[in-house]
C-alpha cells in the first residue's frame, strides 16, 4: 500500500454507473457491452464513454412524463451531432443558447423548428440566424433584445417568431451561486417582482415583431430539492394565470447524484412533483421543462491512464492522470464532488485517500481533492470516474495546448466514435500566421 491517508473503505456505489455497466468474465467493468480496457486501448485516454442505452431510457422517460416535443433537452450539457439526433429521434426538442449550438443542431438534421434559443445578450447574427431558419421559439430575455427583434422585423427579416419571455420568479434554488439563476439578483430574464416581467408582456402583446406565445422560468442547476421547482410552479402560475398564454415552461436544472452521499429525484418524480403542482393550481397552459443534465451527466465516464503517484508523507499523496481541468472544470469552478474507481476493480474496497489531479501547470488542476481508490492503484492503471457525461466535454478547454479527448458511444457490443481525438493540427486550425 502506498503512503497515504486511510480513507472510509468503501465500494463505489453502482447506481452511479451508467445503466448497463456490467462486470466481465475478466473482472472489468464493461458499458454497453464493450469492455472499458477495450475502448481505452482502442481509442485512448482520456476518453469519455457515452452509455447509449442510458441516454435513450432518460430521453424517454422525460417525454413519457411530459409529452413528445414539451421536454427540452439542454443542449449546452453535451452538444455533438449524434447526441442532437438522439435526443429528436426519442421525441425532444432542443434548447439552444447561442448561434453554435443551432448550428450544430440543424448540421445534425434537427430542424430548426424543434429548437428553442435561450442566452440573456443573443446577438443581432444570433437572431437573425435563428428567425431566418425558422426556429420554433425564441426565449426573450430583455428589453434590449426586444428593440433588436424590432429592427430586424423593420428589415424585413422574417417569419415573425414565437416567444416566449424569460421571468425571474425571485426563487432561490439550493445549489452553487455560480448556476442559481431564479433568484432576483441575476442576468437572466425579467424580474417579476420589480414590475418588469409585465411590462415585457404588455409590450410584447403590442408589438408587431414577435408573437407571444408564453412565459418560461429556470430557477437554477442540479436543483435537488423537488420542493424548489414546487414553489416556482406556484409563483409562474399565479403570474401567468390572468394572461391565458398557451405555453408555460417551468425550465430544467434538475440535479443529479455525483457521489455516494447525494440522492436525486428521478425524471418520473421530478415530473410529478410540477405536473401535480400546475394540476392543483389550475394551469390550462401546456407545460414544458428542460431536463439537460439528468439526461446525460449519468450515462458517461470520463476514463484517464495513471500517470504519477507523488506521496508527501505527513502532507497527503497526489495521484495524477492524463487529463484534468481541460475535460472536467466542474471541480475547479465550483468545487464539485465526484467518485473515482479503477476498471479493472469497480466495486473493490477504496481505502486509500489521495488528492486526484491532472496534468495542466495550475496548482488548482484538481478533479478531486479527498479521492478514495484502491489500495493497489499503481502507474499505469486505467482509472475513471463516472457521472461526467454533463458539462465535461461541453465546457473543456484547450488550456496548456492539450487536445481535448474522443467521445464514444457504446450500445449492444459495439463502439461507435461520435467526436475523434483533437490533434495537433487542430490546435492550429484557427492560427493564422
Amino acid at each position: 500500500m502506498i503512503a497515504g491517508t486511510v480513507a472510509p473503505v468503501t465500494a463505489l456505489p453502482s447506481r452511479l454507473l451508467p445503466d448497463t455497466a456490467a462486470i466481465g468474465d475478466d473482472g472489468w467493468l464493461t458499458v454497453g457491452g464493450c469492455s472499458v480496457r477495450d475502448l481505452a486501448a482502442e481509442f485512448g485516454t482520456p476518453l469519455f464513454v457515452y452509455d447509449e442505452a442510458h441516454l435513450r431510457a432518460r430521453c424517454r422517460e422525460a417525454v413519457a412524463a411530459f409529452g413528445h416535443g414539451r421536454a427540452v433537452y439542454a443542449t449546452k450539457a453535451f452538444l455533438c451531432r449524434a447526441m442532437a439526433r438522439l435526443a429528436y429521434d426519442e421525441g425532444m426538442r432542443l434548447d439552444v443558447a447561442t448561434g453554435g449550438e443551432l448550428h450544430i443542431a440543424v448540421a445534425a438534421g434537427v430542424p430548426a423548428s424543434a429548437c428553442v434559443l435561450h442566452g440573456n445578450n443573443k446577438s443581432v447574427a444570433e437572431l437573425r440566424q435563428a428567425i431566418t431558419a425558422g426556429i420554433g421559439q425564441i426565449v426573450v430575455d430583455s428589453f434590449d433584445e426586444m428593440d433588436r427583434l424590432d429592427a430586424l422585423h423593420a428589415d424585413g427579416i422574417g417569419p415573425t417568431p414565437d416567444v416566449l419571455l424569460r421571468i425571474t420568479p425571485g426563487v432561490h434554488a439550493h445549489t452553487h451561486e455560480f448556476i442559481a439563476t431564479g433568484q432576483d439578483d441575476s442576468k437572466f430574464g425579467f424580474n417579476l417582482g420589480n414590475g418588469d416581467a409585465m411590462r415585457a408582456v404588455e409590450r410584447a402583446r403590442a408589438s408587431a415583431s414577435i408573437r407571444l406565445v408564453g412565459l418560461h422560468c429556470h430557477i437554477g442547476s442540479n436543483v435537488f430539492a423537488a420542493s424548489s421547482f414546487g414553489k416556482a410552479a406556484e409563483v409562474m402560475a399565479t403570474f401567468a394565470a390572468p394572461l391565458d398564454l398557451p405555453e408555460l415552461v417551468l425550465g430544467g436544472g434538475l440535479g443529479v447524484s455525483y457521489v455516494e452521499s447525494e440522492e436525486a429525484p428521478t425524471i418520473a418524480q421530478w415530473g410529478n412533483v410540477l405536473l401535480d403542482a400546475c394540476a392543483a393550481l389550475g394551469v390550462q397552459a401546456n407545460v414544458s421543462v428542460e431536463p439537460g443534465r439528468s439526461i446525460v451527466a449519468a450515462a458517461a465516464m470520463t476514463v484517464y491512464e495513471v500517470g504519477t503517484i507523488k506521496p508527501i508523507p505527513g502532507v497527503r499523496t497526489y495521484v495524477s492522470v492524463d487529463g484534468g481541468m481541460s475535460d472536467n472544470p466542474r471541480p475547479v469552478l465550483y468545487g464539485s464532488g465526484y467518485e473515482a474507481f479503477l476498471p479493472r476493480a469497480p466495486f473493490a474496497e477504496r481505502p486509500f485517500a489521495a488528492r486526484l489531479v491532472g496534468k495542466h501547470c495550475e496548482s488548482g488542476d484538481v478533479l478531486m481533492f479527498e479521492a478514495r481508490l484502491p489500495a493497489d492503484v499503481r502507474v499505469g492503471d486505467l482509472l475513471a470516474m463516472p457521472v461526467t457525461g454533463a458539462y465535461g466535454r461541453s465546457m473543456g478547454s484547450n488550456y496548456n495546448a492539450i487536445t481535448r479527448p474522443p467521445v464514444v458511444f457504446v450500445s449492444d457490443g459495439d463502439a461507435r466514435l461520435v467526436v475523434r481525438r483533437e490533434t495537433f493540427d487542430d490546435l492550429l486550425a484557427t492560427d493564422v500566421d
